[in-house]
């Protein structure tokens, strides 16, 4: 192939001040912030299934955590939280902005999660994985749950102990008992499947909730949903439905399960 014969600059035609219109841009219904571990490999991937809205966008930034989830690890993000808010498009307006840690917003605290954030989003809408949950386990009338995590024991017993403080029964739970965030995130959608499934079918339970943004449901709810005759939601699950709600969108998506209805 030849090369192109070059231009003279001098004979190049210019156009300057062409005329534009503005429209809303990727997020002209909602503009959804993130922010998401750093040692997490499944949320974003999730949240692009769940949030594929004409109008709607998310943008996240990374939080530095540890791998090894332990409650003092958890806590030790608390201080990181306003620095991972302000990056996210600083200078443009979000309608929500979620914290992107289940096991870690019980053990700040949901609200002072909420506090770090608006320190540098005054007034911003504000969810976690767990407040989600909260939201989904009402909107669909579930008091009795199954609770499924990657966590190890000391984990679990918090995670316990929050769901219950907040008026909800843990009737059944079931852990894959891995600490290392790493792992977690590389448990198979089939382990998730069966072992959702098995501690669904316990009679006295009312929905099954997946804990950890690591682990991935957006495969399997459905299936879930199917074996068991009740709802299940997770982590990422919960939190995408309640940002969508959180901004005003109330589309339905049936394609994700119960809750995506509501």
């Amino acid at each position: 192939m030849e090369a192109a014969q070059k231009i003279d600059p001098a004979s190049r035609i210019i156009r300057n001040h062409i005329p534009f219109d503005l429209d809303g841009g990727i997020a002209e219904r909602a503009a959804i912030g993130v922010i998401v571990l750093g040692t997490d490999q499944t949320i974003e991937h999730e949240f692009r299934e769940f949030l594929d809205v004409e109008g709607v966008a998310f943008y996240e930034s990374r939080i530095r955590n540890s791998a090894t989830i332990t409650p003092e690890t958890l806590a030790d993000m608390e201080h990181r939280i306003p620095e991972c808010t302000e990056v996210i498009l600083k200078d443009v307006p979000l309608d929500v902005v979620a914290y992107g840690c289940t096991s870690a917003s019980m053990v700040i605290g949901e609200e002072r999660v909420f506090e770090r954030i608006r320190e540098k989003r005054p007034g911003v809408k504000c969810t976690t994985p767990i407040t989600a949950a909260f939201a989904a386990f009402e909107a669909l009338g579930a008091m009795n749950l199954a609770v499924l995590t990657p966590y190890r024991e000391d984990v679990n017993d918090a995670v316990a102990a929050y769901i219950e403080s907040k008026g909800f029964n843990v009737v059944a739970f079931g852990s894959f008992n891995e600490e290392d965030d790493n792992k977690a995130a590389r448990i198979s959608t089939e382990s998730i499947r069966k072992a959702a499934i098995e501690l669904g079918q316990i009679e006295d339970v009312d929905l099954v909730f997946v804990s950890c943004t690591n682990l991935r449901i957006a495969p399997v709810v459905n299936a879930i949903e199917h074996a068991t005759g009740k709802p299940a939601t997770s982590s990422n699950h919960a939190m995408a439905w309640h940002c969508l709600r959180l901004a005003g969108v109330d589309d339905q998506l049936p394609e994700f399960g119960r809750l995506y209805s509501v």
